[in-house]
C-alpha cells in the first residue's frame, strides 16, 4: 500500500511482502549505503597520507618523538572533539529531525575536508579534520536512526541495516583507489599551495562524494515514526541526563565501555598497519612512489576484508537469537586474529600483513555492523539519536580513539630494534587490553526486550 506522499509502504508492517522493496525504498537504501561510504572515505583519508603529511607540513622523521607525538594527536583530536561536537548533533536530530541534520552534516564535511588540501600548517590541518569527522560522525548516527525508523518489521530492518553498512568498506576502496591514482600522477596535475604532494589532491577528492548526497537526499522522506509523534506532540524532548535515568543507565553505561573497546581496534591498531610496513624488508627497498603504493595495496586488502565483515554480520545477525553471544564471539575471534597480526605477522614479511589485515578487517566491521544494528532497538523514539550519539561518540570516538594515541606513546618505550615493530607490539597490546575489556563487559549487556523499536 502507498500513500499518496508515497511513504507508507516504508513504515507500514510488511508482512504481505515481507522481502521485497519498492522503488522508492531501493532508493533509500541506496542513498543511505552511499553515505555510509562516503562516511569512511572521509575517515581513512588521514591514515594513508599522515606519513607523507609529517613530513611535508612538519619536516618530521619517522619513528622520531616528534613524529609519534603529532601522529597520536592527528589520530586522537580531531576524533575525540568531533565525538563530543556529535553528542550534540545526535541531540539535535531529536530535536528537528532526521532528514535535516542529513544533509547539513554532509555539507559540513564535504567544504571542510576539501578545505583541508589547502592547509599550510599541522595546527591547520588538525582544524580542518575536526570539522570534517563532526561532519561524518553525526551523519552517521542520522542515517542509522533513519533507516531504522523508516523500517518497521524487524527482519526487514535488520536486514536493511547489516547490508546497507556493507557500503561503508566501498568508501574504503574509493579512498584507497583516489590515493593511489594521486600517489601515481601528482605530477601531471596542476599545483595545489604550489606542489604536487599526492596528499593534497587525495584530500581535495573529499568534496566529490558529498555532491551527489546533497542533491538527492533533501528530497527523500522524513522518518514517519519521528513525524507523526511531533505532529501530534507526544514527541518528548530529548534529554542527554535522561540516559542515565534507572531504566537506561546501565544500557548507557554498558553500551559506551563495549563501544569503546571495539573502536580501540581500528584506531589502536588497524589504522597504524601502514606505518608499520615501511619498516618491512620488501618495502624498505622500494622508490617513496612505489612505498605509497604498496601502502594502497595494504590498505585495499583492508578494505575487502572490512566489506566481507559487514556483508557476514547482515546475513548472520537475523539469525542470531542472543546478541549478548554474539558480541563476545567477535571479541574473541578479534582477540586472536589482532594477537597474531600485529606480534607475529605485521614484523616478518608483507603477505602476511595483506592477510592478516583481511581477518582483522573483516572482524572489526562485523562489529561495527553489530552496534548499527543493536543500538536502534535499546534506544527509545525521543532518544535514539541521543542515545546512539552517546554511545558511539563519547564511546567509541572520545574514549576509544584514545587507543591511538597510546598506542604511538607505547611505541616509544616498547623494546624492539626497528620502529615498524615497536609500533606493530604496541598496536597488539592496545588491541589485546580492547578485546579482553570487550569480553569481560559483555557480561553486562542486556538483550533487547523486543525485536519492534521502542517508543
Amino acid at each position: 500500500m502507498h500513500a499518496a506522499d508515497g511513504t507508507t509502504s516504508m513504515n507500514a508492517d510488511s508482512t504481505e511482502v515481507p522481502f521485497r522493496l519498492s522503488p522508492l525504498q531501493w532508493l533509500i537504501c541506496s542513498i543511505a549505503g552511499l553515505g555510509f561510504a562516503f562516511d569512511l572515505y572521509e575517515t581513512l583519508i588521514l591514515p594513508l597520507i599522515l606519513r607523507p603529511v609529517l613530513a611535508d607540513l612538519g619536516k618530521l622523521v619517522p619513528g622520531t618523538r616528534g613524529f609519534n607525538l603529532w601522529a597520536g594527536l592527528l589520530l586522537f583530536i580531531p576524533s575525540a572533539t568531533a565525538g563530543v561536537v556529535a553528542l550534540f548533533g545526535g541531540y539535535l536530530m531529536d530535536l528537528l529531525g532526521r532528514r535535516r541534520i542529513l544533509v547539513w552534516s554532509i555539507l559540513l564535511y564535504g567544504i571542510s575536508g576539501c578545505a583541508a588540501a589547502y592547509c599550510w600548517s599541522l595546527p591547520a590541518l588538525l582544524l580542518f579534520r575536526c570539522i570534517t569527522l563532526m561532519g561524518v560522525y553525526v551523519e552517521y548516527i542520522a542515517a542509522v536512526a533513519w533507516l531504522a525508523e523508516l523500517f518497521l518489521d524487524p527482519k526487514r530492518r535488520e536486514s536493511v541495516l547489516g547490508y546497507t553498512q556493507t557500503f561503508f568498506n566501498l568508501g574504503g576502496l574509493m579512498v584507497t583507489g583516489a590515493y593511489f591514482l594521486a600517489v601515481t600522477y601528482a605530477h601531471r596535475l596542476p599545483a595545489i599551495s604550489g606542489s604536487h604532494e599526492a596528499w593534497r589532491y587525495t584530500l581535495l577528492t573529499g568534496l566529490i562524494p558529498a555532491l551527489p548526497l546533497i542533491i538527492v537526499r533533501p528530497f527523500l522522506p522524513e522518518s514517519r515514526i519521528w513525524q507523526e509523534k511531533k505532529a501530534l506532540g507526544t514527541l518528548k524532548r530529548p534529554s542527554i541526563a535522561e540516559l542515565f535515568s534507572p531504566s537506561l543507565r546501565r544500557t548507557t553505561v554498558v553500551t559506551t565501555f563495549l563501544v569503546a573497546c571495539s573502536f580501540a581496534l581500528p584506531y589502536g591498531a588497524i589504522q597504524q598497519t601502514v606505518q608499520v610496513i615501511h619498516d618491512l624488508p620488501e618495502v624498505r627497498s622500494l622508490t617513496p612512489r612505489q612505498a605509497e603504493q604498496a601502502v594502497s595495496a595494504v590498505q585495499f586488502f583492508q578494505e575487502i576484508g572490512g566489506g566481507a565483515g559487514r556483508l557476514l554480520l547482515a546475513i548472520v545477525i537475523t539469525r542470531v537469537v542472543s546478541q549478548r553471544l554474539l558480541l563476545r564471539t567477535l571479541f574473541g575471534a578479534c582477540l586472536v586474529a589482532f594477537s597474531w597480526l600485529y606480534f607475529l605477522g605485521a614484523t616478518e614479511h608483507l603477505i602476511q600483513v595483506e592477510i592478516g589485515i583481511v581477518v582483522a578487517s573483516l572482524l572489526f566491521n562485523s562489529l561495527h555492523s553489530f552496534w548499527g544494528n543493536f543500538l536502534p532497538r535499546v534506544f527509545p523514539t525521543h532518544l535514539r539519536g541521543t542515545g546512539e550519539s552517546f554511545a558511539m561518540n563519547v564511546g567509541g570516538r572520545t574514549i576509544g580513539v584514545t587507543a591511538a594515541l597510546i598506542t604511538t606513546q607505547l611505541a616509544n618505550i616498547m623494546p624492539a630494534q626497528s620502529v615498524g615493530a615497536r609500533l606493530a607490539y604496541s598496536a597488539g597490546v592496545v588491541a589485546a587490553l580492547a578485546c579482553i575489556a570487550g569480553l569481560l563487559a559483555s557480561s553486562w549487556l542486556r538483550e533487547p526486550v523486543s525485536d519492534l523499536l521502542p517508543d
